[in-house]
């Protein structure tokens, strides 16, 4: 029997999947790529927008002509599900499972479905690269954003046991992984018992090994100057943070629910810089909010040059059905919306090239991901893309999951070109 696994969403998602992976394949499924040969379909998704809502919806004809062809193929829908969704994904999938559920897939799939209360986090997952993993320490969020359906599709949150975290990334590490990224609806809020997210990275930081280690997501209200004591002190934690602000003016922030104003935030960016200098700075926006005036996206457009960001996921705002923004009128257009994003990224690109630019003429350390052709990429500890060519003669050697030594001679404003040292 063979399973096809497809993954909407984010980081969250894509770990969620690995543990469905293990599942299956616990259960003698073979995984292929080939979704024309799969004898089961999971779907992992994630309901905080609604283009990845249509997304899974956009299956049904496909799904339809697989059945048509192989009547024993069955479908899974599991991850992010908001119960209101549930009604309509029936009539497209056979089943719809709980995410926490998984562990009874074997089950379900014989058409005995047992509600499962145990943490479906305690299953080894079927890792998709060899170096590097996503380590889970906490699910769920307490913080109803006004735009988001997270604390109705995950609950509220719940922290990892500090052994088990620090088990997986150890096994991990004695495999090799040189990249563990420790994932989060909110990182920043993860407690047990008497260890908190600082300390968490600061346990971590202490196994041996050479490593990088990464986090995301964190709330700006959770971040605090004994995380960024944490960054500043721990070696293998990297100068990277993703800091979603989702707004440049107050008055959105507060009718977007997200409990700190424009000047905490830079307050925290502030210490942030000068603790870390050598931190780089991706965010997350949306624009065309609810009520969002021209004046209040230039208090946006103002903080993007005031914070010259290296990175930004800028999303136009749409509908999502179940939250309490859902009940706002949504009165910017989408020509406004696609003007607001196209100046975001106008501002983006310039400081983006100007951080880049800083990297020029300096030795980095790349881990390398990937290759195409003579090309091959990696990332530095700053989770900046570099693109460098392969030397005569080494067109074929593997790099990929290496840490290597490169020059950096050219910037863009998305990614830097280096040579072999």
């Amino acid at each position: 029997m063979k399973y096809h696994i497809i993954v909407y969403g984010c980081q969250m998602n894509f770990s969620d999947s690995e543990r469905v992976c293990a599942v299956l394949e616990n259960i003698r499924y073979k995984k292929t790529s080939n979704i024309n040969e799969a004898d089961l379909i999971v779907v992992t998704m994630c309901s905080v927008r609604q283009s990845a809502v249509d997304r899974v919806q956009g299956l049904t004809e496909k799904f339809e002509k697989l059945k048509y062809k192989n009547h024993k193929l069955q479908t899974i829908l599991t991850g992010c599900v908001l119960k209101k969704d549930r009604k309509i994904f029936l009539e497209i999938f056979d089943y719809i499972i709980d995410i926490k559920d998984i562990k009874k897939i074997s089950e379900i799939l014989n058409k005995k479905i047992i509600k499962n209360t145990d943490n479906y986090l305690d299953i080894t997952p079927k890792y998709s690269s060899k170096f590097s993993a996503s380590v889970p320490i906490m699910t769920g969020c307490n913080n109803f954003c006004a735009y988001c359906v997270v604390p109705y599709v995950r609950e509220r949150e719940i922290s990892r046991p500090t052994k088990e975290i620090v088990f997986e990334v150890k096994n991990l590490v004695k495999k090799g992984y040189k990249e563990i990224w420790l994932l989060g609806q909110n990182v920043n809020s993860y407690k047990s018992g008497k260890t908190n997210f600082p300390a968490l990275l600061k346990t971590i930081n202490k196994i041996p090994g050479k490593f990088w280690i990464r986090f995301t997501s964190s709330h700006p209200k959770d971040f605090n100057s004994e995380v960024i004591a944490a960054i500043a002190t721990g070696g293998k934690i990297t100068p990277y943070l993703n800091l979603p602000i989702q707004s440049g003016d107050d008055k959105v922030l507060k009718n977007m629910n997200r409990h700190y104003t424009v000047k905490d935030y830079k307050n925290k960016i502030k210490e942030l810089r000068k603790k870390i200098p050598a931190i780089c700075l991706s965010t997350d926006i949306i624009v065309g909010y609810p009520g969002e005036t021209k004046k209040q996206f230039e208090n946006t457009l103002q903080l993007f040059r005031d914070i010259k960001y290296d990175m930004a996921y800028i999303n136009k705002y749409s509908e999502r059905k179940g939250t309490a923004a859902a009940k706002l009128k949504d009165n910017v257009s989408v020509v406004e919306k696609k003007r607001r994003e196209k100046a975001l990224n106008e501002v983006l690109k310039q400081t983006a090239l100007e951080n880049n630019k800083k990297f020029v003429g300096r030795e980095v350390e790349v881990l390398v991901d990937s290759k195409k052709g003579s090309r091959q990429f990696g990332r530095t500890k700053e989770y900046k893309i570099v693109e460098f060519n392969s030397l005569a003669g080494q067109a074929n050697k593997n790099l990929i999951g290496k840490f290597i030594k490169l020059k950096i001679v050219d910037a863009t404003p998305w990614k830097l070109k280096a040579k072999i040292k």
